[in-house]
């Protein structure tokens, strides 16, 4: 019950600090070794695990008899194991398995403790090997042996067992030995591969101490006991054999004289120097635990190793060992045997490799001096060696002298040539170099203004390897782990040091992402370069803007500032910055830069040529070009130095012209008539839609609505004249369209009076207003054919709302002397001329000043009926309506079409009406005899135009009017 609670309470203790896993790592002996994690610090360790049911596999067969025996035997198991434990936690050496936590019972009765981390046993190693090479030779089935990483990662471990491996750990384990044999006084007993552990470093560390002892007699002082031959020597099987003496690795001087001295590790050793060459890996004497077959193999020579027989083994072995150490060591005679001293400064190790490795295992020990000649000339031997001896057993022990600041950098330059020639340089970097580097560079780092040249000469190989280091480095490890490293030599007082970290760049960029470049890398460049003093600086500045702007610095690249066409193509580079950082924030550095040396200029020619190629047309035009222009007259360039930058203006010049040009292209193509709009519009007829009573309110009462005068109808005006455009009725103002057909029309209607009679049967038919508009510059107007424009529609002046009603009467004096009433004097035509060009008919009402017009008496019945302008006969009259003469004032101003515009002549019309208009009185006979009444009564501008096209002698047709009241208009006759 005692030993229940207490292997209870020993579990808990080891199961409560340490996480192990239930991946078997190796089996070493009686003892299976897991993986553990400690949890207090993560740090990882392997626990020795025995199983004490694995012994009742065997004690199925016994009687109750031999019970009790094989009870004893049990415990005297456990009680050597309990000493192996014990014995590892006395002894302190770099060859002997270290000892972490004692030993303690578990809960079934078995045995625990914590060691080192050990990747595998030499025996499991061995048995690896074998496997290979029954499955196919080299390389065949796959091991069955795997580590488990720190995350949970299972992978196939990586172990190799080649001539350098075996002299490594031979070395390693003969250190062991004689530190056991001179120090520690005490015998190993049991030398097998069981008891050879390899850890993560690929060193062999010694270990199986359960049948140590001190020899006989005792030379120093210890607490171990002695082995007892007589209980060892005697077979239990009913035992596993991993807990009893393995004869096949046992000395004679055991079995065959009973002695007990350090010698017979020695032979020991022998054969397990044999055993590695071997195939199968196994020792030349099989005795299959027999005392019997033991003897009988020693008693011929021939079943006993010896240079006679190759030592036994199948394959060929090292021509030193076989020659100058197996010689010395499988011996019958323990004086002829050589110590483990001895064995150390044997021929066997005598090479470059082991003694390198030798040198490695004394290095602290040694002189600056050597340690420097050491370091040099490593990088020319690290070829030669075996890949897991460098990345296990090399790369640590440098990384390890590292705390000695004057040989950083000598220790990174091995150290990245390491990584290099590993096929799994990935892992190694990222185990063990990469936090080291961060540790020194970045965690011991001194104030940026000190200068430390030992650690400014590791910094710079550091910067130099970044390709290495990329190549093994995630984004994320690079952006935690080396950026800050880059920042350091950025930011160093050492020139040559900032030069190789801008220089440096197009390494660094592909590995981080656009927000760290942007946020975190330009703003210390661009510190740098507009602080530094230094031009070469300066221009490594601007070659790193370039890189950051998605240009190459390399010289053979077509930038196409050589003046010189290449076919080849150019390598493209992918942009790091984006476009406003380079036009806000690179150009105005750029701009800053006060010095006028010719390599700065052209290192700054570069940026602006990258820049250019992407920045806007306008950016282009307003900073880049001044600048370059600015840059260009420097005094210190030369006449090639200032053709490549007028190259630079031409091209950027060019390309401004070219996207200005489209843009503009652009926009006159979805509306090719806008700048011709106003033009069109007055030429061409009013678009459709935009006439001002297409929904039934005319411009009269929009303007009475705008003005307030709600009430105000066309009827309310208190010019007379100019009621008469708007009351007269729609049978009065009917006209008939004009077809287009020119010359051919038929039926053309004459112009009605306010006197004559309405048609008959006039259709009524609504008036079109003429569209206000402002019109253009009239010397653009070209002689106008005749056609259907906007002037095809009636002209009809438009009632003005301001016109204050006048007294209009005739003055039949004014004008005795002129005898036809509807002339206009030449000035007064070219005012309305462009009045008319400028504002409607009701506009012109308004605005031109209003000229005296007066209306000779009357002539004589018998007066000519020939006369500027010829009326229709007033109602009553017996003759017919004289026709137009082609020789009339009227068919003269609308006909004429060569030498004036058609546009002056209807503008003289125009200017007649508004004359009559503004000089007749409505009040008496004559209130309806204007051009007014004669436009309201059906005279179209087109009829009108038609009869001066060269239908004057085509005969009019006019609807008949009705008869009205004989008024004073009769004594007029002749002159209508």
């Amino acid at each position: 019950m005692l030993n229940a609670l207490k292997s209870i309470s020993s579990t808990s203790n080891i199961s409560s600090h340490y996480q192990i896993s239930n991946t078997l790592t190796a089996t070493a002996g009686p003892w299976k070794i897991y993986p553990a994690k400690k949890k207090s610090t993560g740090k990882e360790y392997s626990v020795f695990v025995f199983d004490k049911k694995s012994l009742d596999a065997h004690s199925k067969d016994i009687g109750r008899s031999g019970a009790a025996q094989y009870k004893r035997a049990v415990e005297e198991v456990v009680e050597r194991l309990k000493k192996e434990a014990s014995s590892l936690a006395r002894l302190r050496h770099p060859g002997v398995l270290e000892l972490v936590e004692p030993v303690e019972e578990t809960r079934g009765g078995g045995l625990q403790f914590v060691a080192e981390p050990v990747t595998a046993s030499l025996s499991s190693l061995l048995q690896e090997k074998d496997d290979q090479e029954k499955g196919s030779g080299f390389g065949g089935r796959a091991s069955r042996y795997v580590t488990e990483d720190s995350n949970g990662t299972r992978r196939r471990r990586e172990l190799e067992i080649d001539e350098l491996e075996i002299q490594k750990g031979l070395l390693q384990v003969s250190k062991a030995l004689q530190f056991l044999h001179e120090n520690a006084g005490l015998v190993h007993g049991n030398l097998t591969p069981d008891a050879i552990l390899i850890n993560a470093k690929s060193d062999w560390k010694l270990s199986g101490l359960a049948f140590c002892g001190p020899p006989e007699p005792k030379t120093i002082p210890t607490n171990i006991p002695q082995i007892n031959l007589s209980e060892v020597l005697q077979p239990d099987p009913r035992l596993p054999p991993s807990v009893q003496l393995n004869l096949d690795y046992t000395s004679p001087d055991f079995v065959l004289d009973n002695n007990l001295t350090t010698f017979a590790d020695m032979f020991s050793l022998g054969l397990l120097c044999i055993a590695l060459y071997n195939s199968p890996h196994r020792s030349p004497i099989e005795c299959h635990h027999s005392i019997s077959a033991y003897k009988r193999a020693f008693q011929s020579s021939s079943n006993v190793p010896s240079v006679n027989n190759n030592f036994m083994s199948s394959r060929p072995l090292p021509k030193d060992l076989v020659n100058h150490v197996l010689p010395r060591l499988i011996t019958r005679r323990p004086a002829q045997r050589m110590t483990a001293k001895e064995f150390e400064q044997s021929e066997y190790f005598d090479n470059i490799l082991v003694s390198t490795i030798r040198f490695l295992d004394t290095f602290p020990a040694k002189t600056h001096n050597e340690k420097t000649a050491f370091l040099r000339g490593l990088i020319k031997v690290l070829p030669s060696f075996p890949k897991s001896v460098m990345e296990k057993k090399v790369l640590p022990a440098l990384l390890e002298e590292m705390k000695d600041k004057e040989l950083i950098s000598l220790i990174l330059h091995n150290a990245f040539k390491i990584i290099e020639l590993l096929p799994s340089g990935k892992r190694a970097f990222s185990e063990k170099i990469r936090p080291r580097l961060k540790e020194i560079f970045v965690g011991h780092v001194k104030q940026p203004e000190e200068k430390d040249p030992a650690r400014d000469a590791g910094l710079l190989i550091v910067i130099e390897q970044l390709p290495v280091i990329a190549n093994n480095s995630s984004g994320k490890e690079f952006k935690d782990d080396i950026l800050p490293i880059i920042f350091t030599a950025l930011q160093s007082p050492t020139p040559p040091l900032i030069n190789a970290a801008l220089t440096s760049l197009p390494t660094i960029l592909p590995v981080l992402d656009f927000s760290t470049i942007k946020n975190e890398l330009f703003p210390v460049i661009a510190t740098i370069f507009s602080k530094t003093n230094s031009l070469a600086i300066k221009v490594r500045g601007l070659e790193a803007f370039v890189t950051l702007c998605g240009g190459s610095n390399d010289p053979s690249s077509d930038d196409g500032l050589d003046g010189l066409s290449s076919d080849k193509k150019k390598g493209t580079s992918s942009t790091a910055l984006d476009k406003f950082t380079m036009q806000e924030k690179i150009v105005p550095l750029v701009s800053a830069i006060k010095t006028r040396e010719p390599a700065v200029m052209m290192a700054a020619l570069k940026v602006l040529n990258v820049v250019g190629k992407v920045a806007d047309a306008e950016f282009v035009a307003t900073s880049i070009l001044p600048l370059l222009w600015s840059m260009s007259l420097g005094p210190q360039l030369n006449l090639k130095e200032f053709q490549t930058f007028m190259r630079l203006v031409k091209s950027l010049s060019s390309r401004v012209e070219e996207e200005q040009t489209k843009k503009l292209q652009e926009l006159a193509g979805g509306n090719p008539t806008s700048p011709g709009l106003k033009d069109d519009f007055m030429s061409f007829g009013t678009i459709a839609g935009s006439s001002l009573d297409a929904n039934g309110t005319t411009e009269s009462d929009f303007e009475a609505l705008v003005k307030g005068r709600v009430g105000a109808t066309s009827s309310s005006t208190s010019n007379p004249m100019d009621s008469g455009w708007e009351t007269s009725t729609p049978a009065a103002r009917a006209v008939s369209p004009l077809s287009s057909a020119g010359p051919a029309r038929k039926n053309t209607p004459t112009a009605t009076f306010s006197w004559s009679s309405p048609p008959a049967a006039a259709p009524a038919k609504p008036i079109q207003q003429p569209f206000r508009t402002v019109t253009p510059d009239l010397a653009s107007f070209q002689p106008m054919a005749p056609t259907v424009t906007q002037f095809s529609q009636p002209l009809q002046p438009q009632q003005s709302s301001t016109t204050s009603p006048q007294s209009t009467t005739i003055n039949w004096g004014a004008g005795s002397g002129n005898s036809n009433v509807w002339a206009t004097p030449s000035t007064q035509t070219q005012q309305t001329t462009s009045a008319f060009g400028a504002m409607s008919l009701g506009q012109q009402q308004q605005q031109q000043q209003k000229p005296s017009f007066g209306i000779p008496p009357p002539p004589s019945s018998n007066s000519s009926g020939l006369s500027s302008f010829s009326l229709a006969p007033p109602p009553g009259a017996s003759q017919p309506r004289p026709q137009p003469q082609q020789n009339s004032s009227f068919g003269g101003l609308v006909g004429m079409n060569s030498g004036s515009s058609n546009l002056n002549s209807l503008a003289s019309l125009a200017a007649a009406n508004r004359s009559t208009s503004s000089g007749m009185g409505m009040g008496g006979m004559m209130g309806n005899n204007s051009m007014g009444s004669m436009m309201n009564n059906g005279m179209s501008m087109n009829s009108m135009m038609g009869m001066g096209m060269g239908q004057q002698n085509q005969q009019q047709q006019q609807q008949p009017q009705q008869q009205q009241q004989k008024g004073g208009l009769d004594k007029y006759e002749s002159l209508l």
